[in-house]
């Protein structure tokens, strides 16, 4: 499929630098029921219905941004995926002034070796067991915040400690946030559980791949990176309960959706523990997911492909051009939408 079907003008004045405050004053645009509607997160609870089932990923974002030198030179490293113990895939930034062999400094007693280098991924040998590097990523790591969030203000950095965080982050292990769930409080959460809506964990460890943009002309060419994910029996008995009762599942984030599909791709719901690389793009049958609220996506981006197989390319391309005119905020701190499964078994 033509990739540049998904293309559209996203001016930088709509992208969100920062989050609402409080978390769930963002807005949200309703394209369930036919229809554009304007609408806020704490209408959540009024939208979705008793037996509902929201399913949530608890994964936890690492601070995994390091600022460090080889000899006099200036290196930032964003780590993204674990390969073994102590050793890490990353992005380096200039990553041309590094070669194997190289010694990248963080602290008196941080280091890494650079074991190889292609284009802008390193490969670091850290020579530490994984819970030292977790305990100095803790201590002097940043939060990995998207590309086109710059950060120059330390007060603000370590706003993104807590910003870019879920209320519901528990398993570390991403590298990105899924963010639709930033929106949530634990009073809004309340409310949503007093509608007698019921709730369940998956966990997808988000991976630094999420924005990476398809380069390819043709998503058959695009080759779309992989993250840990896990679906548990227990989990599957709710949602199989849920849909017998009559109720919707309902995908909190694009990462949620990934898994549930991912564990169905058989024609039939089975527990699930490993990497998914699932691909998903207008003309794939959805099996499980009734509605997903997500945010709205980059442009050329795997995420707006996906939204826009679950509910039509038309509608969400209509969509996208609704909120860009009328002053909902994009990407990772910004609004929500929440569509419906247009394409499901």
């Amino acid at each position: 499929m033509r990739v540049d079907i998904f293309d559209y003008d996203l001016p930088v004045e709509k992208i969100a630098t920062s989050p609402a405050r409080p978390r769930d004053a963002s807005r949200l645009l309703d394209l369930t029921g036919g229809k554009l509607a304007d609408k806020t997160i704490l209408d959540l609870p009024d939208i979705f219905q008793p037996n509902d089932l929201l399913v949530i990923n608890d994964t936890r974002v690492i601070p995994s941004r390091l600022n460090g030198l080889r000899d006099s030179v200036k290196i930032e490293i964003t780590l993204h995926k674990q390969i073994e113990n102590g050793i890490w895939a990353a992005f380096a930034r200039p990553a041309k002034r590094l070669k194997q062999g190289d010694k990248i400094v963080f602290n008196s007693t941080f280091k890494a070796t650079v074991q190889s280098r292609k284009a802008g991924e390193v490969i670091l040998d850290f020579q530490s067991d994984d819970q030292t590097i977790l305990d100095e990523l803790h201590k002097i790591g940043r939060m990995p915040l998207p590309p086109y969030i710059k950060r120059s203000e330390l007060s603000k950095s370590e706003l993104d400690q807590q910003d870019y965080q879920s209320i519901f982050a528990k398993r570390l292990g991403a590298v990105a946030a899924p963010t639709a769930s930033l929106h949530f409080t634990p009073a809004l959460l309340n409310e949503i559980k007093l509608q007698g809506v019921k709730q369940v964990n998956i966990t997808l460890h988000v991976g630094a791949g999420t924005f990476l943009p398809v380069t390819a002309s043709d998503s058959d060419d695009h080759k779309m990176h992989s993250e840990w994910a896990e679906l548990t029996n227990d989990a599957i008995s709710l949602i199989k309960e849920t849909k017998k009762s009559g109720g919707r599942i309902i995908a909190l984030g694009t990462t949620v959706l990934r898994v549930l599909e991912s564990a169905a791709l058989n024609g039939e719901l089975r527990a699930f523990s490993g990497e998914t690389d699932l691909f998903i793009t207008p003309g794939f049958t959805f099996r499980v997911v009734d509605l997903l609220l997500t945010n709205f996506h980059q442009p050329r981006s795997t995420l707006i492909m996906l939204v826009a197989a679950f509910a039509g390319t038309n509608r969400i391309l209509e969509a996208y051009e609704y909120a860009k005119n009328n002053g909902y905020r994009f990407l990772s701190y910004g609004d929500a939408c929440l569509i419906e499964n247009m394409n499901k078994v």
